[in-house]
């Protein structure tokens, strides 16, 4: 938020006393997050900050009537695209949530379209109530081991660091690349620490020896932490800890106590990846904070997490706290041990009561630029055929609500040498078909986990090369889920004997929809009711768990365009 000359002078006349505020807060509990305490006091706003607390007259005064007031929320990094939504529809969600602020990395869209998908988000996220602030993609595509939709390097990136809303460099996952100082990466990285000094990790699995080799990089963040050993060894070289909670990802619980008075400024919250409904239904950041909280860590802590350590991790030095200087994002609050929202404020406005926004921003950008065009083959069950020297094959085993996959070597049931469906042990065929080249791969596996008892279920939403990913206990309702996946531009289709039970289009990039947050959401409703219908396991979020099979970041064992891919080697491998 750039101050003017008379903004200034105005913020100072105030605290001084020499001028009334714009708006005085009265008989609230200020969340002090820089001391662990609250204090009781006005808050005088001039010009959208806080000019001071204390005792002051404003022309306009809120009776907070004994009611908490804590800073707005911080999500430290989410990908906007895996809500299905805008940015516009995004920012109409998580407003009444309390979330005021995010770190998005687009780097789903520029996956698809480059630097035009990048420039939709930024043009979309233009003229909404929230800061919406942007960590360029560094890994587009993320590997060298699958077919995307687009390349971004140094020169591609570097028109964007002139954006008022560009922070840095986003999730580094190609960790060999940075390992053997590639080129490219290298040049990466080094455009960014001309520009700031921001640049986030994508640690998954990697071992002590692989963070020195990131922190000496300057990459300086790590979300992808799921034990408190993992957690403490980043900490202990420099970088600071994301505690996700998302759809598909949760790992709160298992990293939240280690979370004491000593290390706690070194955390902070964010979603990454989380679909509308859940958004609606849970909230952003803000379940983060109930969720510590119900966890046994104190409540004014959990706070800290999601304001001010989020803001001085990204630079953001007006946001996050309730103090004279900074911007007045606050909340105030029914309750500080359930965290219940009352009102939102942004920069002084009163934008949020009671779970919904006071006025809805509307879309002013037009999409169809990243309208995407699937260049899918002639499907036939043949396609299909997973053809086993014996029965012995390596299998891609779900871990519920975790992104990291088992990779089993099993017997598995055969015709004839080739894979036959189980329903019975729950071993299902998988494919992930090019969608952007019309290269015509299409990578096969075997899947266990999703207990779908008939019919397939497919999306475009295939983290993180997008291409179209689909599974199914029968080929011909896999072909009849793709072939209608290309009908309406991309989205999430499930299907039955030959019937589309549910869908949900997602024109824009085959990743976002071009109707509203509700319309979506009912939408999703109708296909969880169709997952069920097929038997779908209701553990996890199929779709999610789905769209993460085909990325080869995480281990252990995923799938993508090119074949089956062992993280752990980083290489292709046979099936048997």
């Amino acid at each position: 938020m750039t101050q003017s000359k008379s903004s200034l002078k105005n913020q100072i006349d105030v605290a001084s006393k020499r001028k009334k505020a714009d708006i005085v807060i009265k008989n609230g509990k200020i969340v002090d997050v820089f001391n662990g305490e609250i204090l009781e006091g006005d808050i005088a706003i001039c010009d959208g900050y806080i000019a001071g607390i204390g005792s002051f007259e404003g022309r306009e005064t809120i009776d907070a009537k004994g009611k908490f007031i804590s800073p707005a929320l911080i999500d430290g990094h989410v990908h906007i695209e895996s809500s299905m939504l805008t940015p516009t529809e995004f920012a109409n969600v998580l407003i009444p949530h309390g979330v005021t602020t995010v770190i998005t990395d687009p780097h789903e869209i520029a996956n698809v379209f480059g630097e035009k998908g990048i420039q939709f988000m930024l043009d979309d996220a233009d003229h909404v109530p929230m800061d919406i602030f942007v960590m360029l993609p560094s890994s587009v595509p993320a590997t060298s081991f699958e077919h995307n939709g687009a390349t971004l390097q140094a020169k591609n990136l570097e028109p964007f660091f002139e954006h008022p809303k560009v922070l840095g460099l986003a999730e580094v996952m190609d960790y060999p690349a940075v390992l053997n100082a590639e080129d490219q990466m290298i040049d990466k990285l080094l455009l960014t620490k001309n520009h700031t000094t921001r640049i986030d990790g994508h640690a998954a699995g990697l071992d002590e020896n692989a963070i020195n080799v990131y922190k000496a990089a300057g990459i300086r963040t790590d979300h992808e932490c799921v034990n408190q050993d993992e957690a403490k060894a980043r900490l202990s070289r420099g970088m600071h800890v994301l505690i996700r909670e998302g759809s598909v990802a949760k790992d709160l619980k298992a990293l939240i106590g280690l979370v004491n008075e000593r290390n706690s400024r070194r955390f902070l919250f964010c979603t990454d990846d989380k679909h509308t409904d859940d958004l609606i239904n849970e909230g952003s950041v803000d379940h983060n904070v109930r969720l510590a909280i119900q966890e046994g860590l104190d409540p004014i802590t959990s706070i800290q997490l999601a304001s001010i350590n989020a803001a001085e991790c990204y630079g953001l030095h007006q946001k996050g706290a309730i103090a004279p200087g900074y911007e007045a994002n606050f909340l105030i609050l029914n309750d500080l041990d359930t965290f219940t929202i009352q009102s939102v404020f942004q920069k002084g406005e009163h934008i949020a009561e009671n779970g919904e926004m006071i006025n809805k921003s509307v879309r002013k950008v037009n999409e169809d630029n990243v309208i995407s065009h699937l260049l899918l083959p002639k499907l036939s069950p043949s396609d299909f055929d997973i053809k086993l020297e014996n029965n012995l094959a390596h299998v891609i085993e779900i871990i519920p609500n975790s992104l990291v996959t088992k990779h089993l070597h099993i017997p598995v049931p055969t015709v004839d040498d080739h894979f036959a469906f189980s329903t019975d042990r729950d071993l299902l065929k998988m494919a992930v078909i090019e969608r952007h080249q019309g290269t015509g791969n299409i990578g096969l596996g075997i899947v266990k986990g999703f207990k779908i008892k008939s019919g397939a279920i497919a999306t475009t939403i295939a983290h993180d090369s997008h291409n179209l990913v689909v599974t199914g206990t029968h080929d011909e309702d896999m072909i009849v889920a793709a072939n209608r996946l290309k009908d309406i531009h991309g989205g999430l289709v499930v299907v039955q004997k030959g019937e589309v039970l549910a869908e949900l289009s997602l024109p824009i990039a085959g990743l976002i929809s071009d109707e509203s947050a509700l319309d979506v959401n009912h939408k999703l409703q109708a296909i969880h009711e169709a997952l069920q219908s097929i038997g779908a396991s209701d553990e996890f979020n199929p779709f999610l768990t789905l769209s993460f099979l085909s990325l080869p970041v995480i281990p252990d064992l995923k799938l993508t365009d090119c074949g089956l891919f062992d993280v752990k080697t980083f290489q292709h491998i046979h099936l048997s």
